[in-house]
């Protein structure tokens, strides 16, 4: 089930919310964790058996890593990483790897054709992060297995994200606040993020389908859409953020911010603290802080990097693009650490800025490519002339979106927002403020039904991670 699907929006949701409210403190976590298996079971029936494994495993094995001592409470950890981990490989990865071994070993090993359960990257790493945490003593062991039941399966976050730790949450999880406020907050966080998706990046998506379908394509035809899919993945996965954390904040839980404009960056370090912020942290913490980060000899801190980069881009899909992602941004990372401060601290700001553009751009075609000669293919079309510069349907499809991407570039600044504040800060502003929000908040949502009724593009990207 989407969030953007006419379902979610008029029947699952509201449902939800009217006897979320109507339940005493008590049954509230019980019901929520009884829609959000609901809302599992909905798109992926055959799969809720998985997810309440790795519920159980996590349980089972946080309450045991609580209780023991010394080498036993590694073992333990170590088990219980293993197994759910076990669970993401397997779903994941085993036809990748049959592939690899088929074309090394020149064998003929037959692909099994696992379909990939919606969400499994996301909800497996918050249990490892759930497992870990009790391990380092950060949290104690959830003795209430609803609690962590519905840790894991809360439905806002459930299939792309933020990836929620466990002590971000383990206090609302025993006690919330609901609020008019945190209620009204989180339904203009949720519009947002739902504008975001419908009506920015599904036209994108639409404008990346039309290139691809085109025979017609041109030099310019490839760098636009390598601007259009940037954006598009930007508004999908944001929007998907903001709409859970609105969702969250309607029920009284405070989820983590997940992107925070992150293409005003000026280096791709800085891009890497704003994009998908809930990924890079719990990279750091599990993965790069214990190989030792950045307190080490500089050939161990090269490789630090490599292996957290080559595991983030393998995280994001059994395929070889996503790992060539991973590297060629770990490649500008280390390079970027390799600039003497005093040179960066130099450059202009807007030499800074495009050069971080340009990387981004290309790091999304890798990204977005059909397999590794789809990378070359779209170079190709990008840096030599195999193509002409450009045609008469480059130029009638950059008439026909100019005022999308006018937009979408503005929207992914943080013009408006500036704005919206800098009006909200004077009286007369204020009452500006106050009146045009409901107004700008239920013309969005009539917007998004009308597409939604008229629409058939409706993916979430980050679906497939």
């Amino acid at each position: 089930m989407l969030f953007s699907s006419l379902t979610f929006l008029f029947a699952f949701l509201p449902i939800v919310m009217a006897v979320y409210y109507l339940l005493p403190s008590k049954g509230k976590n019980l019901w929520l964790l009884a829609a959000s298996l609901f809302f599992y079971f909905y798109g992926e029936p055959k799969y809720l058996v998985l997810m309440l494994a790795v519920i159980t495993v996590s349980y089972i094995f946080g309450l045991l890593t609580e209780k023991a001592e010394g080498k036993k409470r590694l073992i333990l950890l170590w088990a219980s990483v293993l197994l759910n981990l076990s669970a993401l490989i397997y779903f994941k990865y085993t036809d990748f790897f049959i592939s690899v071994t088929n074309s090394v070993f020149n064998t003929e090993i037959g692909l099994l054709g696992i379909a990939l359960p919606i969400g499994i990257s996301f909800f497996t790493f918050q249990s490892i992060s759930y497992n870990i945490d009790v391990y380092r003593k950060d949290v104690p062991a959830q003795k209430n297995p609803i609690n962590l039941a519905l840790y894991v399966s809360l439905f806002p976050q459930l299939v792309a994200g933020p990836i929620v730790r466990y002590t971000d949450i383990e206090r609302d999880l025993r006690s919330r606040t609901h609020t008019i406020d945190g209620f009204a907050y989180g339904i203009r966080r949720f519009a947002v993020g739902l504008g975001k998706k419908v009506l920015l990046a599904n036209s994108f998506g639409s404008f990346c389908e039309i290139f691809r379908e085109t025979d017609e394509k041109s030099t310019l035809f490839f760098w636009i859409y390598a601007v259009a899919y940037s954006l598009q993945v930007y508004f999908d996965f944001s929007g998907y953020s903001d709409m859970a954390i609105g969702l969250g904040s309607m029920f009284g839980f405070k989820f983590p911010e997940n992107f925070r404009h992150p293409y005003i960056s000026k280096s791709v370090t800085e891009f890497w603290r704003r994009w998908h912020i809930s990924l890079g942290s719990w990279f750091r913490d599990y993965v790069y802080i214990p190989m030792g980060g950045n307190r080490v000899k500089t050939p161990r801190f090269f490789f630090n990097i490599l292996t957290v980069w080559f595991l983030t881009g393998f995280w994001h899909g059994a395929d070889w693009t996503f790992i060539i992602w991973g590297l060629y941004f770990a490649a500008l990372l280390l390079i970027e650490k390799s600039i003497p401060k005093k040179i960066k601290e130099k450059a202009p700001s807007a030499i800074s800025h495009i050069y971080l553009i340009f990387a981004v751009l290309i790091g999304f075609v890798i990204f977005n490519a059909n397999g590794v000669e789809g990378i070359a293919n779209d170079f190709k079309g990008m840096f030599t002339s195999a193509y002409p510069l450009c045609t008469e349907a480059t130029l009638y499809y950059l008439r026909s979106y100019a005022v999308l991407f006018i937009i979408g570039i503005i929207g992914a600044t943080p013009a408006v927002k500036i704005a919206a504040e800098k009006l909200d800060s004077t009286k007369a502003g204020e009452k500006i403020c106050n009146l045009a929000q409901p107004a700008v908040i239920l013309a969005l949502l009539v917007a998004v039904t009308a597409y939604l009724i008229d629409g058939s593009y409706n993916p979430f990207l980050y679906f497939r991670f």
